[in-house]
């Protein structure tokens, strides 16, 4: 048993062996941690039930594909993670290109089923601050729908922030994913939640992939993803997975699609706004 009131100092020296000779608070969930013999860790805080659970047991499944780089697990337990450090440099289009193919051979490493957590992971996990269930599905449009779609627009709609009115040009969206959702891939292994403050430029000259989201998926969901908030040589990361495995025709036109997910999560986090570019995404996938 440990202190529940025990600190990102203590968890470190606890969960890695080694004394504490340093460490830097980074904010109220996030400390940098230096042990004895130099080695710097982050120390993280869960923001909810298995939270670090999830997390730990993500970048493992991820580190596992041996594709993409992933800051190495020293511990956790039901309140904290303990990764390695990684000292960050200036985005390089090289670092970009080899991001894309490495993102392409993780996608391909694949995942026993569609929703399928990573091995040991929770079936309750979390994107962000956000529930997300981990349930496997037959088939990528239904299982989309009814678990990554739907119920974040239903409790959008409960908290107001969908309005009731607008909620139906996402469902129909849902009824006609089976048409819009391209052709049948297998379950690809998906980082899950990869935004640009997901992906660090690492001072050795590579990119490295942090607080995932991971589970079985579509692999054009993560890179969806890359193009809803930017990303730095965006155009260098997809020549890289592009060269490595082509997309299937047509992929462009399923952005809006892909972000409809990641979207309802955000209006649920974050507000309104959010939500109005999710009706947006919604319409633009109904127009193709």
């Amino acid at each position: 048993m440990h202190n529940s009131c025990e600190g990102p100092g203590a968890t470190a020296a606890r969960l890695t062996g080694l004394a504490v000779t340093g460490e830097r608070q980074l904010s109220g969930a996030l400390a940098e941690v230096t042990l004895d013999g130099g080695r710097v860790v982050m120390v993280k805080r869960g923001d909810g039930p298995r939270a670090a659970q999830a997390e730990a047991a993500g970048l493992r499944w991820l580190a596992d594909a041996h594709a993409v780089r992933i800051p190495a697990v020293h511990g956790h337990d039901g309140q904290w993670l303990v990764t390695d450090r990684v000292a960050t440099g200036p985005p390089g289009a090289d670092a970009a290109e080899h991001l894309g193919s490495d993102l392409a051979a993780l996608h391909a490493a694949g995942a026993p089923a569609l929703g399928a957590p990573p091995p040991g992971g929770p079936e309750e996990a979390y994107i962000g601050l956000a529930p997300m269930r981990n349930v496997t599905g037959p088939d990528w449009p239904r299982w989309y729908a009814e678990y990554r779609v739907l119920p974040y627009l239903r409790r959008a709609v409960d908290d107001g922030t969908v309005r009731s009115a607008e909620a139906p040009v996402i469902e129909r969206v849902c009824e006609r994913l089976p048409e819009l959702a391209g052709p049948a891939e297998p379950p690809a292994r998906l980082h899950g939640d990869l935004w640009n403050g997901n992906v660090l430029w690492g001072a050795d000259g590579h990119a490295w992939l942090i607080d995932p989201a991971a589970h079985g998926g579509h692999r054009e969901t993560d890179l969806a993803m890359l193009h809803l908030f930017g990303c730095p040589h965006l155009d260098r990361i997809l020549d890289g997975y592009q060269r490595t495995a082509p997309l299937a025709e047509g992929w462009a036109d399923r952005i809006a699609l892909h972000q409809l997910f990641p979207l309802l999560v955000h209006a649920v986090l974050f507000g309104r706004g959010y939500a109005e570019q999710a009706l947006t995404a919604a319409r633009a996938a109904l127009a193709r």
